[in-house]
């Protein structure tokens, strides 16, 4: 039986180890330590996509150099959430006519973003030349960033695997219901077994109050903890707030539009605690991202 904080957070005992060796993290200067973090779900609709650019937004805006990357390769949608229209995206890099660091784009606030494409099922289906040349070009620009955000598609299909294992920290995004939280489960079962990812940190977006979403990470981390050998971390929530669909309505980031809403502080809290917590790697194994296929 795991143990719980006050607040219902499961206690990881590696992290706290690695918090008590430094409160903050250094920022390095060498190519591969930037933070490569992937943000992904089990279940579709659950806002993971709206929490990606707000984190994204609110990060640049704390001083760090973020880039977000479009990882739902055929079925994008970042840049119509932001109100962008990228002239070229992912698929003109696949297809060799641009090079990924020619179809970055300006979001809010400056947030760099790497544009997918919709509705071109070859994306959904890419050679492993294909999906190792397109990873050889990110790499080479991990240097101009401290922050890379994955905003991987949901569910459990090769693709999504794969960028989620080849991050070097994943964050999985639930809402209270019931199928989002069984989904969650078997993404990361999948993951700890055919990739042996251990390390999980957990969002519940959409709870009504800090009450629900406590109660809703207990859930998913009692019934890992009984029959996966990982451990996931919980990381916090973002209430439910009709500001956010107003925002999404308007094209709009609502940390950008409506900061001090109660969705705005929840995004403002998981800002400052990622910036403050430690890789869920060490540094001496941050090395360059490589695709990861099944093992």
């Amino acid at each position: 039986m795991p143990k719980f904080e006050q607040n219902g957070q499961v206690i990881n005992l590696t992290q706290k180890r690695r918090q008590k060796e430094s409160n903050t993290i250094a920022m390095h200067t060498d190519k591969y330590s930037t933070r490569v973090i992937s943000v992904t779900s089990g279940k579709g609709g659950v806002g993971k996509t709206n929490i990606v650019a707000n984190l994204g937004y609110c990060l640049r805006k704390a001083g760090n150099r973020v880039l977000i990357f479009d990882a739902d390769l055929g079925l994008g949608n970042l840049d119509v959430l932001l109100g962008l229209a990228p002239k070229y995206n992912l698929s003109h890099v696949i297809q060799g006519k641009k090079a990924l660091s020619e179809i970055i784009v300006k979001g809010p606030g400056n947030i760099e973003i790497l544009p997918a494409s919709s509705g071109i099922q070859e994306l959904t289906s890419l050679t492993s030349s294909q999906k190792n040349d397109l990873f050889n070009e990110l790499n080479k620009l991990l240097s101009n960033y401290d922050i890379v955000l994955f905003d991987t598609a949901a569910g459990i299909s090769s693709n999504v695997l794969s960028f989620n294992a080849s991050a070097n920290e994943i964050m999985v995004v639930i809402t209270p219901e019931p199928t989002s939280i069984t989904d969650a489960y078997a993404l990361i079962k999948v993951l700890s077994i055919k990739y042996h990812e251990k390390y999980f940190r957990l969002i519940v977006n959409l709870a009504k109050n800090n009450r629900e979403a406590d109660d809703v990470s207990r859930q998913l981390c009692l019934v890992a903890d009984r029959f996966l050998d990982v451990s996931i971390e919980y990381f916090g929530s973002v209430l439910a707030d009709e500001n956010v669909k107003k925002s999404v309505c308007k094209q709009k980031i609502v940390c950008e539009m409506a900061p001090m809403t109660k969705a705005g502080r929840n995004f403002s809290e998981l800002t400052h605690k990622l910036i403050r917590s430690m890789p869920m790697i060490s540094q001496s194994e941050n090395k360059a991202l490589m695709w990861r296929d099944i093992l």
